[in-house]
């Protein structure tokens, strides 16, 4: 049997393992192993296992993913989202619509000190929608703008999505990071627009909040300074040239440790929580990592990432079509598979094509991550809109799956546009990149 036809064998048992409901890792790992085996030795295949698990957890570069992790479950502790969300408030509150479009806009303050796009949607669905729901926004307006948000956490950097990206193809984490900057901000105002549209048409999706006075605007501002700070500190330092991605991350971690010690917003029990929801996490991202290299290694021997490269390449259409039919896949696997699980399983096979074709690989990574930022508010999937359901039975029981998934069919609209505006001018991706540099 040749290579081609037990890669494809190999595929299939892991579509089939995926309906299983095994955690995805574990269905790379098993199927990367067993199939390298059965083209190179069993010998080899134990060695690629042992290779690939050591040169994952012991990677440098990989060092990022706790750190930023760390960080993002340190600025929730010491209340940073709290203030975020505050301050937001103190502007938007008061306009029609205005809780929610504060809520997206203190998702994307705080992806800027978190990385994780469920992390956000839980922070933000503990601080938000209990003022939403008091002020009588409707549930769908309410979870959605939370589950949508929270998304944003996805594409701000310090993005854990970003760093897997940069890690296996071996681009500048710096420079995806920054890259991700522009198109976060443009979403957020996409969302603006797409609430003040809701709102416009049904008033009744969201009350306005009590006005707030100039003065107290003003000193609202202070709730920025945390995320100001330590956003200048790890993604300043990075265009600046002062520190490497992983550098910046530690500087990150520090500051925001300093903080919460300097201002006593920090507990020991808070303290303990933030390192244990760090390693939980950080262990399912890296197994993630590891399984991906493993399955990846298994493909490359397998000569099936290259020969769809060889046959898409030879294919008679532009460059811009076959772009097309590989976002759209990427845009229908997001909805059935976790975006960086997505995300490491398809770059073996759809990378060489993308830089073969002569399109940006820093575009063409921050542009997946917005496409897969579509699964994590779509179903089946969809991660986030679960994360907010079960955060909101706390607080708002009569919140359901059905209404957040109503609730966030506006901001999939806004993103699709954000995604055509992005593809037509990749200048709001390569700018701030081609700047650092």
């Amino acid at each position: 049997m040749d290579p081609a036809t037990i890669g494809l064998i190999g595929v299939v048992v892991m579509l089939v393992l995926f309906m299983t409901g095994m955690p995805v890792a574990y269905i790379m790992t098993i199927v990367g192993f067993g199939g390298f085996s059965t083209l190179i030795s069993l010998k080899g295949g134990l060695g690629l296992l042992s290779r690939s698990f050591y040169g994952t957890f012991s990677s440098y570069d990989l060092a990022t993913i706790p750190l930023f992790i760390l960080m993002g479950q340190l600025a929730f502790n010491t209340g940073i989202s709290r203030r975020l969300y505050r301050t937001a408030y103190h502007f938007l509150g008061n306009i029609q619509g205005g809780l929610a479009m504060a809520t997206v806009s203190a998702c994307t303050a705080f992806g800027a000190v978190c990385g994780s796009s469920p992390a956000t949607a839980a922070t933000m669905a503990t601080v938000g929608i209990p003022e939403m729901k008091r002020y009588g926004y409707a549930d769908s307006l309410a979870a959605g703008s939370v589950a949508s948000g929270g998304g944003l956490g996805m594409i701000m950097p310090p993005s854990v999505v970003l760093i897997v990206y940069g890690v296996l193809t071996e681009q500048s984490i710096g420079s995806l990071f920054v890259a991700g900057i522009i198109p976060s901000v443009v979403l957020t105002v996409l969302f603006i627009i797409a609430i003040a549209i809701q709102c416009r048409i049904n008033p009744e999706l969201g009350p306005k909040g009590v006005p707030c006075s100039f003065s107290e605007k003003m000193r609202s501002l202070a709730g920025l300074a945390d995320t100001f700070i330590i956003f200048v500190l790890v993604i300043g330092g990075m265009f600046k040239g002062w520190f490497t991605p992983t550098e910046s991350a530690s500087i990150g971690v520090l500051g925001v440790l300093i903080l919460g010690i300097v201002k006593r917003q920090l507990s020991w029990k808070d303290l303990c929580n933030s390192l244990y929801e760090t390693m939980r996490t950080s262990c399912m991202v890296l197994f993630l990592v590891a399984g991906a290299v493993v399955f990846g290694k298994f493909l490359a021997v397998t000569r099936i990432p290259f020969n769809v490269a060889s046959w898409t390449s030879s294919l008679d259409f532009p460059p811009l079509v076959i772009m097309t039919m590989i976002l759209l896949i990427y845009f229908i696997g997001g909805c059935f598979m976790d975006a960086l699980a997505l995300i490491m399983l398809t770059i073996p096979v759809f990378y060489p094509m993308v830089t073969a074709m002569g399109f940006d690989p820093i575009w063409f990574g921050v542009i997946i991550v917005l496409v897969t930022q579509i699964g994590v508010i779509t179903p089946p999937v969809g991660i986030n809109v679960y994360v907010v359901y079960g955060m909101a039975q706390k607080f708002a029981p009569s919140i359901t799956l059905e209404s957040i998934f109503k609730g966030t069919m506006p901001f999939l609209l806004a993103i699709l546009v954000g995604i055509i505006l992005f593809s037509i001018f990749p200048q709001f991706i390569l700018y701030l990149p081609g700047a650092m540099y």
